[in-house]
Order: structure tokens, then C-alpha cells, then sequence
């Protein structure tokens, strides 16, 4: 069963990095309800859950390649920023935030972290 499920997330890992990357970017757009959570900063939480998940997705797709895993960080960061630079400028909903642009950068770097770890391993 194991074995099924890694195969599977081998042969799609690209669909996913792209899905992950496309809702990543249509979340971060559109005018979302109001959460009931009152923590104050759980967004930066958010912020970093999904940039590790997208930079995580997209090194494992290029896993082959540990050449290229800088760049794929680097490009990660850059998306961030420029989805919340999009934010000032397309809405007048969301407001772009430099700490969100840490927090988004701050996901990314620990999945780079958490690959180098594993990649060791093997």
C-alpha cells in the first residue's frame, strides 16, 4: 500500500506542486469569509503552513535535480512576495504585508530545512 501511494506522488508530484501553487495563489486573491478564530497573528501561521507546503511540493519535483534546489527556494520567496504585492495592488480587500512576506519566506526556508534533512538520509 506504501509502495502505491509513493509511486503515485512520484508520477503526480508536479500536478500537485502546480495545484498546491494555483490555490496558493486564488486564496491569496479572493475576498474569503471572516474567520471565527480570534488569535491574534494566526494568519502568519497560515502564511507559513502554506508557503512549506508549496516549497516542500516543488523541491520534491525536482528531487533529481539538488542542483536546482536553491533556485526553487528563491523562486518560492519571490512568489511570495509578488502575491502579496498583488494584494496592495489588485484588491482593496487584502492589504500585502511585508511579515506576511517573512512569515511566507520563513515556511519555504524550513522546507528547505526538512528536505536537506531527509535528502541526507538517503
Amino acid at each position: 500500500m506504501l509502495k502505491r501511494i509513493k509511486n503515485l506522488l512520484k508520477d503526480n508530484i508536479y500536478i500537485i506542486a502546480l495545484i498546491i501553487s494555483i490555490t496558493i495563489v486564488f486564496l491569496s486573491l479572493l475576498k474569503l469569509p471572516s474567520s471565527k478564530i480570534n488569535i491574534v497573528n494566526i494568519d502568519k501561521a497560515y502564511h507559513s503552513i502554506a508557503y512549506f507546503a508549496l516549497g516542500i511540493t516543488w523541491l520534491l519535483a525536482f528531487y533529481k535535480k539538488p542542483e536546482k534546489k536553491y533556485l526553487i527556494v528563491i523562486c518560492c520567496i519571490i512568489f511570495g512576495i509578488i502575491i502579496e504585492v498583488l494584494q496592495s495592488k489588485l484588491t482593496n480587500y487584502r492589504t500585502g504585508d511585508y511579515i506576511d512576506a517573512i512569515a511566507n519566506s520563513c515556511g519555504v526556508l524550513l522546507a528547505l530545512l526538512i528536505f536537506n534533512l531527509f535528502s541526507k538520509k538517503k
